[in-house]
């Protein structure tokens, strides 16, 4: 019986991936998602790009946006990580200019930007993505809030979650249509909603 996974992060189907493989797959539906959008993303594609079978990718993802979502996952990992260490005003307001500079930027955030709009009209999309990344996220950074608050570092006009909303959803907005992200935004936005305490 294989061995349970410590982190079941992806769904599990078919024989264990060779992973030079799954990495091929994964940097494969990255780069042709960013060379021709989702509407073109195909399994097929994606094949032909990774140099595997059609056949072994549909053993281990059951459709391109479960592809999607393992390499948001392993990029924001590395690229975006909420910060973990004793969170004060300074290093939320860092975790801010890195989202934004993710979603202007970097490949992984026009995957995130995807499938954000993809669950706007697709439940499963939806369902999964919520799962999978922006709740398990969404608990990091609650929990990054609720030490920096106890520690006294911010003092937060709204709750949790709200705070939260307010912080991420004009960056967010911004890269969404296509609009610069403002350079005093992520600070405007720590000043009035945390009112970082002064030491």
């Amino acid at each position: 019986m294989p061995a349970a996974s410590p982190q079941p992060r992806r769904p599990r189907s078919g024989n264990r991936r060779d992973e030079s493989a799954r990495l091929a797959v994964l940097h494969a539906a990255d780069d042709l998602l960013v060379e021709h959008g989702f509407g073109a993303l195909t399994i097929e594609a994606i094949a032909r790009r990774a140099g595997v079978a059609k056949q072994m990718i549909y053993r281990w993802w059951p459709s391109k946006v479960e592809i999607l979502l393992d390499t948001l996952i392993e990029d924001s990992d590395k690229r975006l990580p909420v910060p973990t260490e004793k969170p004060t005003a300074e290093s939320i307001r860092g975790y801010l200019r890195d989202l934004a500079r993710f979603l202007a930027g970097d490949p992984a955030g026009k995957v995130l930007l995807v499938l954000i709009a993809e669950a706007q009209h697709d439940p499963d999309t939806a369902k999964s993505f919520h799962k999978r990344y922006l709740g398990p996220r969404r608990d990091q950074e609650r929990e990054m809030f609720a030490r920096a608050i106890d520690a006294g570092e911010v003092s937060p006009r709204l709750g949790p979650d709200a705070t939260i909303d307010a912080l991420v959803g004009p960056i967010v907005y911004c890269a969404l249509t296509g609009s610069a992200i403002p350079r005093g935004l992520v600070d405007a936005l720590v000043e009035d909603l945390l009112r970082p305490r002064s030491n």
